[in-house]
């Protein structure tokens, strides 16, 4: 019997975790195999490796604990990647060189596979002036600019992009230019960005005041507080952009309030984090441990909860050991803290599984008493290795028990810690789950609710044809299981029905007892007045939440998957949605058609040849493979890895234009060169046009510029009927806001990971 739940929890496997050669010639055989490689990977710092690999592997065993993707990707398997999924960067100072060793640091993290946070509150106002020149400063927005530019270069490992958050003060002179910054649909379009609101603003705005804008001191000018506050609304609620992070509530209540600062956090949110500040996640699994589903009497194991987080903990602390950093900056200042992150994913299909209807008073009562009992948990396990391996190198009995979060830990829990110290200075947060979920068997996500009960997603064959596979969300097919087709129970609700403020009492009940924070997303009805939406902001504040994100589906932002009222009716695949999904590489034939073409960039003694060869499917030509080849040896390494690259994308299927649009976005800083009359940014861009010309003669596509586009320069077409973005990597138009991030239903691809 296959441990996987369903057929898109394996290829999820298949695609994201499991473990193969250079060649992808598998080495992890079964899901199994990737559990005791992980297990095995996190004990070896063990004094008694056998016994915990053991350990380890039963709390991975039926998708219980579930180490966040870059743990389960990368452990065991030698490779240069860091086992931390978030970073946030140095901060970044106020000179020339200073900003560009900072934008050096944050390639060498993202090239290792890191999401990363800057705060640009640091860098003076645009007009400012600069001492020793004769100039003003071009301020913080137009580096941002150049922190985007280098994101759209580099793939992270584990073939997605980099992920960037970027913060800035709400005191800041440019932060109006900041908060509308998104506006433009080409612009910045690698960050999710933030505004760092403090509680003086709060008040502010509360009592309609005046607000000063300042740098370095100065006073650049003054604002109506109320006003500005509207304006990061209005900016939010027409394009989803910027979040909300209440900063001063964040240091208040940081365990280590006593020696770090914090002002960014990682892409989703859930961590803030120090300079150089580093993460890992791990999320345990809560519908797996609900005994009696749907009967009399359902309720969460919560010895088997206790045990289960005693053993994350310890797994989780190893990783710190275990992980390379991509800057020995980052690694001094994990071994310093031990900060660590562990959550939950499958909350909304636990209160299913109860009887709870999420959003209501008992669901949140079920949220505040399981996420306290997973607080006590960790905390003690923590306390547990400290006497065994010593507490974290920079505790402060007095100052850490004096933090604002753990002023309201229970007092048994304090004692432990006064008296043996503790492992990690942090231990608990909400992590974006998309994918792991998936690969959990299509699990809720997080603490969200159910998006979708059902939904249908188009597979590609390797012989050509298309299947249609069902995805049930993992309660909804228990009850099926279970019950047969009777109709679901009046508690079942999911995000369509769910009203925003209910969101925000979840929310605020998670938040009481996570000492990190919690990536969330507060769907709101396209209807929703503008009164009503500041409202759920205002909430937020007022409930204790850290910060607040909401998505408000509309022409701008993009539609969500359509789900029928009925409770137990499949939603539809979207009519016209022909883009699809490979479930696994072509094989190559013995013979391919294709085409050679010669590209002569200006300055460069040797010409490119490039060769595309294609395949034939149902009478349909596509691309297959590329091939680059130069006399000039300076060429060789990045032509061999980009073919590959290209090549390999190629084959996995769906509407692969996109890579078109990747390749013309890439700009040379040293200057592009103008080719049969038109401007080409760099010779990658030359390359995507070359592709992109071949994609036209063979029928792929329509013309130029009317591939698939991941570039937001595009205009979004074909939005009604429920339709959301494509999805840039199975083309798909399945994309929805999930825990902050923009995730694809159908693959599990996120914009952060």
């Amino acid at each position: 019997m296959s441990r996987f739940a369903a057929p898109i929890a394996e290829q999820i496997w298949d695609m994201k975790y499991r473990f193969k050669a250079a060649d992808g010639t598998p080495i992890d055989e079964t899901v199994e195999d990737t559990w005791r490689r992980i297990a095995k990977a996190l004990a070896a710092t063990e004094a008694e490796p056998d016994h915990w690999e053991d350990r380890f592997y039963a709390a991975l065993e039926d998708f219980k604990y579930l180490p966040a993707g870059r743990i389960t990707a990368g452990a065991g398997t030698e490779r240069s990647v860091t086992l931390f999924n978030c970073f946030v960067m140095g901060t970044i100072p106020d000179s020339m060189g200073g900003i560009f060793e900072m934008l050096k640091e944050a390639a060498l993290t993202m090239q290792q596979g890191g999401g990363i946070g800057y705060d640009f509150s640091t860098i003076r106002p645009k007009g400012a002036g600069v001492k020793g020149v004769a100039a003003d400063a071009s301020g913080p927005l137009s580096f941002m600019d150049v922190w985007d530019a280098m994101c759209r270069t580099i793939m992270s490992a584990g073939s997605r992009r980099g992920a960037m958050m970027a913060t800035m003060r709400c005191d800041h002179p440019d932060i109006e230019e900041f908060i509308t910054a998104k506006e433009d649909p080409a612009r910045l379009r690698m960050f999710n960005v933030s505004v760092l609101v403090t509680d003086p603003f709060m008040d502010a705005v509360k009592a309609d005041d005046d607000w000063d804008l300042v740098f370095d001191g100065a006073v650049y000018r003054t604002v109506k507080a109320r006003a500005l506050w509207d304006r990061i609304m209005q900016s939010t609620y027409d394009f989803a952009e910027p979040g909300v992070i209440f900063i001063d509530r964040i240091n208040a209540a940081n365990n280590l309030s006593y020696c770090e600062e914090i002002a960014a956090t990682n892409p989703c949110g859930e961590q803030p984090l120090p300079p150089y500040g580093a993460c890992l996640l791990g999320s345990i699994n809560l519908a797996k441990l609900v005994n009696a589903p749907f009967a009399e009497g359902a309720a969460l194991d919560e010895p088997a909860l206790d045990d289960l987080v005693g053993t994350a903990i310890r797994m989780m602390d190893n990783v710190v050991d275990a992980s390379r950093f991509p800057l020995e900056a980052q690694a001094r200042e994990a071994q310093a803290k031990r900060r660590i992150g562990l959550g939950v994913t499958g909350l909304a299909d636990a209160l299913l599984m109860v009887g709870a209807r999420y959003g209501s008073e008992e669901a949140a009562r079920l949220t505040d008493r399981w996420l306290h009992a997973i607080a006590r948990a960790a905390y003690l396990a923590s306390v547990d290795l400290a006497k065994e391996k010593g507490a974290f190198p920079l505790f402060e009995a007095e100052a850490y028990l004096s933090s604002g979060a753990m002023q309201h830990m229970d007092e048994d829990v304090r004692a432990e810690i006064r008296e043996h110290g503790i492992r990690n200075a942090l231990l608990t947060s909400i992590a974006p789950t998309g994918t792991i979920s998936l690969y959990a068997g299509n699990v809720s996500s997080g603490i969200e609710p159910v998006f979708a009960y059902a939904y249908t997603r188009k597979v590609l064959q390797k012989d050509g044809s298309r299947t249609e596979e069902e995805v049930v969300d993992y309660a909804v097919q228990m009850w099926r299981d279970l019950k047969g087709d009777v109709d679901l129970p009046d508690h079942f609700v999911n995000a369509q029905t769910l009203a925003p403020l209910d969101h925000v009492r979840m929310q605020a009940a998670a938040q009481k007892w996570v000492d990190s924070s919690i990536s969330k997303t507060i769907n709101c009805p396209e209807d929703i007045s503008f009164a009503d939406f500041k409202d759920v902001y205002m909430a937020a504040w007022d409930q204790g939440c850290k910060g607040c994100t909401t998505y408000r589906p509309n022409a701008v932002t993009g539609s969500v998957l359509s789900v029928s009222e009925a409770s137990e009716d499949v939603p539809e695949a979207e009519t016209g949605a022909d883009v699809i999904y490979m479930s696994e590489p072509l094989d190559r034939p013995a013979e391919l058609e294709g085409q050679t073409y010669k590209v002569k960039w200006p300055d460069s003694e040797h010409a490119l040849y490039i060769t595309i060869n294609d395949i034939v499917l149902n009478g349909h030509r596509r691309p297959f493979e590329v091939f680059i080849n130069s006399k000039n040896m300076e060429h060789f390494a990045w032509t061999v890895a980009l073919t590959r690259m290209i090549s390999a994308v190629f084959r996995r299927g769906g509407d692969v234009s996109f890579v078109v649009e990747e390749l013309k976005a890439v700009f040379d800083p040293r200057g592009g060169a103008w080719m049969q009359g038109k401007y080409i940014p760099s010779i990658l861009a030359a390359i995507g046009g070359v592709i992109e010309r071949h994609m036209i003669a063979i029928g792929f596509i329509d013309g130029e510029g009317l591939g698939l586009k991941s570039d937001p320069q595009a205009q979004v077409v074909n939005l009604s009927g429920g339709r959301g973005p494509a999805c840039p990597s199975c083309g798909q138009y399945e994309m929805r806001m999930v825990e902050g991030c923009m995730t694809c239903v159908s693959c599990g691809h996120s914009k952060c990971g």
